[in-house]
């Protein structure tokens, strides 16, 4: 069973969704049932991987001939069914498993065409843990298109008043992104051959035979050997650019953010949790997994400019949060500019940068499921979010009021929890970056630690406005439109706020997965960089 573990976390939720076809649509606790049978059903295979994982490299590979397709004078195109998991991956694999469990119990309040729905979901499922697992470059694409429509259609059909310009922003922007990822795929598919060089020549997507520079065909494209020039910039470069460019928006990063915001308010709350807790985290995946380790000498030399584009992200997408008026829209905001921390940390290629980037979207994905459901319970019992409508509510709804702390201290950053970790790692790395050889110079991380206080600002102001004062309601509600929790929303936020305390007591269970990873990752890039020149 054991080489299989990772297929069965693919292929559960799939196998799930197709029964899911053969129920009748008015069987509404069926498909409840049956979803949330996947999740549990994922958890435990997510168990027996952690007790076979031991911190290294690669473990628990599967490698199977997928596509082999003989093109005559051009060689043979092969791809292959090719997973596994490190300290990259397995985190944020954890994170997906544990997360979309509490997206489905979140989910029992969806009424409407809930066999449709609950297949959307389940389908979502298995493309976000394949493109966590794949190390085919052809195989994580297909899992990162497949993300495309089930999100397109849970938004559009769930969602607010504005669902149908909100899914279709997101829609043109993630496609976007994947047509540049798929020029840099081809590029790479002519220019990239499997190690043994037998004739005929063999084309591969594997991405470990992408990374190391003597894969790679003599005179091709993307050869790092004879590096050619459009313009200001090498061919490499310009491959670079347009990974950063493709998983940036799916990040996202400022310029390239603002489908977000509208997603965010739009969508209903599952769907905001996981596009907040996980699809987010696949554009930060994207860069540390293929842009940095394949075309390193690039990292090297835009490294700054990522870099910089990570401290843009924090500080506007900070200011931008304390200008909401929405409390999603808040936190949406407040997404943009942590992802921006990820930036800053793997453009530092330090060890520490690396795992704190690392640790920073495994942190965030709890911090920010935990802020998405907090923000739905209000949805939820009074259908306005603005913050301005809301005073004194810790003296109505003082647990919820509880756990609302508990996720902004966390989301600012405060010691004692998780997202403090992730910080000051990243910060460690920026400022060490250029005394290593790498490309950020320590007034960025100097700059970028404005955002901690632009953070503790909106937050804090937000607290005062919301929860603290004299009770107070504004609008069409009434105070009886707001008891306290109930226990399915404790079940969803109680795991969550253990777990965003836990792991900003006791990091070190991850990070002792993520740090053979980290230093892989930053003297690969450092050493492999260096050892290509124009």
């Amino acid at each position: 069973m054991q080489p299989y573990l990772i297929s069965l976390l693919i292929f559960i939720p799939l196998l799930a969704a197709f029964l899911g076809l053969f129920l009748p649509a008015t069987s509404t606790t069926s498909f409840r049932t049956l979803a949330l049978t996947a999740n549990v059903l994922q958890v435990i295979v997510l168990v027996v991987m952690l007790s076979h994982f031991h911190p290294g490299g690669l473990q628990l590979v599967e490698l199977k001939p997928w596509i082999t397709l003989n093109m005559g004078s051009w060689g043979v195109l092969k791809a292959s069914y090719f997973v596994g998991v490190d300290g990259l991956s397995l985190p944020l694999v954890a994170l997906a498993v544990f997360v979309l469990l509490v997206a489905t119990v979140s989910s029992w309040k969806i009424t409407e065409n809930v066999k449709g729905y609950f297949i959307l979901l389940l389908i979502l499922n298995g493309a976000i843990i394949g493109s966590f697992t794949a190390l085919d470059f052809l195989l994580f694409y297909l899992f990162f298109e497949f993300m495309l429509l089930p999100m397109f259609f849970l938004i559009a059909i769930w969602g607010g008043p504005r669902r149908e310009y909100a899914s279709i922003k997101f829609f043109l922007y993630t496609l976007l992104g994947s047509v540049l990822i798929l020029i840099v795929l081809i590029a790479l598919y002519v220019s990239v051959q499997e190690p043994s060089g037998s004739a005929p020549l063999v084309h591969s997507f594997n991405l470990l035979h992408m990374a190391d520079a003597s894969n790679f065909i003599p005179h091709a494209l993307l050869d790092p050997h004879h590096i050619s020039k459009l313009g200001p910039l090498s061919f490499r470069a310009w491959a670079f650019l347009l990974l950063v460019i493709g998983f940036g928006i799916k990040l996202p990063m400022v310029p390239l953010h603002t489908w977000l915001p509208d997603a965010h308010v739009e969508a209903p709350t599952p769907i905001s949790v996981i596009l907040a807790a996980l699809l987010l985290k696949i554009g930060g995946y994207g860069l540390a997994r293929i842009a940095f380790p394949i075309f390193p000498e690039a990292a090297i030399d835009l490294g700054w400019f990522v870099g910089l584009l990570g401290v843009i992200s924090i500080i506007y997408g900070g200011l931008n949060a304390m200008a909401s008026k929405d409390l999603k829209r808040l936190i949406a905001y407040s997404s943009v500019s942590h992802m921006g921390f990820v930036l800053l940390g793997l453009s530092s290629l330090t060890a520490e940068g690396t795992a704190g980037a690392v640790y920073q979207m495994f942190s965030h994905g709890l911090i920010s499921a935990m802020l998405f459901l907090l923000a739905g319970v209000l949805s939820d019992r009074t259908a306005n979010r603005t913050i301005a409508h809301y005073s004194g509510l810790a003296t109505k709804m003082p647990t919820y009021t509880a756990f609302v702390l508990i996720a902004f201290f966390a989301s600012l950053g405060l010691p004692g929890f998780s997202g403090f970790i992730a910080e000051v790692m990243i910060f460690l790395g920026a400022f060490k970056s250029s005394s290593v050889g790498g490309p950020l110079h320590e007034s960025l991380a100097i700059i970028a630690t404005s955002g901690l206080v632009i953070g503790a600002a909106y937050y804090l102001w937000t607290m005062q406005r919301m929860f603290f004062g004299v009770f107070n309601l504004k609008g069409q509600m009434s105070p009886e439109q707001l008891p306290d929790l109930n226990r399915r929303e404790y079940i969803m936020l109680v795991p969550l706020a253990v777990a965003v305390l836990v792991f900003g007591i006791f990091p070190q269970p991850v990070l002792s997965i993520i740090d053979p990873y980290a230093q892989h990752f930053a003297e690969f890039v450092l050493r492999s960089g260096k050892s290509i020149t124009p």
